[in-house]
């Protein structure tokens, strides 16, 4: 990729900007989980056409204790996430931003991206690291 004049790279920089974009949508989405709005997922809205939905699979407990679950594991991974990103951007830490692109990684393409870009371009971290 170009140089942006003093020698840098913009892998690393997309890299932490993917990490953080990914990382905060997952801490939404970890937020929403872990407050229980599945009474207003769509899935919910599906239960009179199939009636035994919960019961074959979950109580209706058992699903919103599995969304709560889910919740925690999204919001601790998204603040990883978020932190590897800033960390990527600053070029401070390498292992912080690798671990925060492989925290990406549950988002999809976006996340495979995050790490390719990151573990690319290792030589760009301070040698403090």
């Amino acid at each position: 990729m170009a140089s942006n004049g003093n020698g840098r790279g913009g892998f690393l920089t997309t890299g932490g900007v993917l990490s953080v974009v990914v990382g905060v949508f997952m801490i939404y989405l970890g937020v929403l989980s872990f407050f229980n709005y599945g009474d207003t997922l769509p899935i919910s809205r599906l239960y009179p056409l199939f009636p035994n939905f919960y019961r074959v699979l979950y109580s209706l407990t058992d699903l919103s204790l599995w969304l709560m679950i889910t919740g925690v594991s999204l919001l601790v991974l998204g603040i990883i996430a978020v932190a590897g990103g800033i960390s990527a951007i600053r070029r401070k830490r390498f292992s912080l931003s690798l671990a925060g692109a492989i925290c990406a990684l549950p988002s999809g393409i976006l996340g495979v991206l995050a790490v390719i870009f990151v573990s690319l371009v290792r030589r760009e971290f301070r040698a403090e690291d």
